[in-house]
């Protein structure tokens, strides 16, 4: 009976999260695109706010506010510095499914009851005697509660290794187009309409900023220490240099295109000389016990017949 009550309690807990996911977009956004559509060419409204709000999904209308209420008071009880070191985390992963500092709060606690109700079922399931059947429980809590952490630093690491990779591409059309005659803002939006990755977005967010009459200088540092890259922070530091001191952009360009392009045959010799080191552990583990057994188990069977061992 406990199985199955926990078994439910977990599937309700799965479809809560999966809704939750599914609809990543803020609600403000939707209703004001439903409202924006609900109106005519003479400027009249054809629905009132009520009706539009009716129009929208169920967990728009119900469970999205309460889930960001829960969130809005977990981030007000929680400590500042631990609020901004995971908004910092968030930024760095590119904020997953437009998850906020609440969001993530609310989507660990269900983590947390998800796999706490899981490994319940799971001992009970099994017939565990009750000092083990503790063991299921607490650590499907301490798993829930670490899950949504290591997904997160997962996530930041792989966005950083995207960036990186794509970096020397992305600088080599802002050379050629610099050196074409392009400004440096047009080069940033050729590279946005090029590519579509985490570099991409980062440069398409940092023109959205200057438009907005942010300076540049201002912009392209928020965005080097917002990503956390050494190859994009030497690069936005010679950019900044250079605008300062009133370099020519083209070269600088140039130079560091060449610097990234070096620093990444760097790395890939790096990582060839270290495959030798990480294939010796698996061959000395698996494949020479093996080749023991084949070539000295003849042998040894001989030696065992020759002392007289059946």
């Amino acid at each position: 009976m406990i199985a199955y009550l926990a078994a439910a309690l977990a599937g309700c807990a799965i479809v809560l999260l999966a809704l939750w996911l599914s609809q990543a977009r803020s609600p403000q956004a939707d209703l004001l695109e439903a409202r924006l559509a609900q109106f005519t060419e003479s400027g009249r409204a054809v629905q009132s706010l009520a009706e539009v709000e009716m129009t929208l999904p169920f967990f728009e209308r119900v469970f999205r506010p309460t889930l960001e209420r829960w969130g809005r008071r977990l981030t007000a009880r929680n400590n500042q510095q631990r609020t901004q070191a995971l908004q910092e985390k968030l930024n760095l992963a590119g904020r997953p499914w437009g998850l906020t500092v609440g969001g993530f709060l609310v989507l660990r606690i269900i983590s947390v009851i998800l796999l706490g109700f899981f490994g319940t079922a799971l001992a009970a399931l099994f017939q565990v005697p009750m000092p083990q059947l503790l063991l299921g429980p607490v650590a499907g809590l301490v798993l829930g509660y670490l899950l949504p952490d290591a997904a997160l630093s997962r996530r930041m690491r792989a966005r950083q290794k995207e960036i990186l990779l794509s970096l020397p591409s992305a600088l080599d059309l802002l050379t050629i187009s610099v050196e074409a005659g392009l400004g440096f803002d047009a080069a940033l939006g050729r590279v946005c309409d090029k590519y579509r990755n985490a570099l991409a977005a980062e440069f398409n967010q940092v023109l959205n900023e200057i438009r907005l009459g942010r300076p540049r200088i201002e912009a392209l540092d928020d965005m080097a220490r917002r990503n956390k890259v050494d190859e994009l922070n030497n690069f936005i530091q010679a950019i900044i240099q250079s605008e300062q001191l009133g370099v020519g952009i083209a070269n600088v360009l140039r130079i560091q295109s060449e610097e990234i392009r070096r620093r990444r045959r760097q790395r890939a010799e790096e990582t060839g000389q270290k495959a030798p080191l990480k294939m010796l552990f698996p061959m000395a583990c698996c494949i020479f016990p093996t080749l023991f057994v084949v070539l000295l188990g003849p042998a040894a069977l001989q030696v065992l017949q020759q002392f007289g061992v059946k």
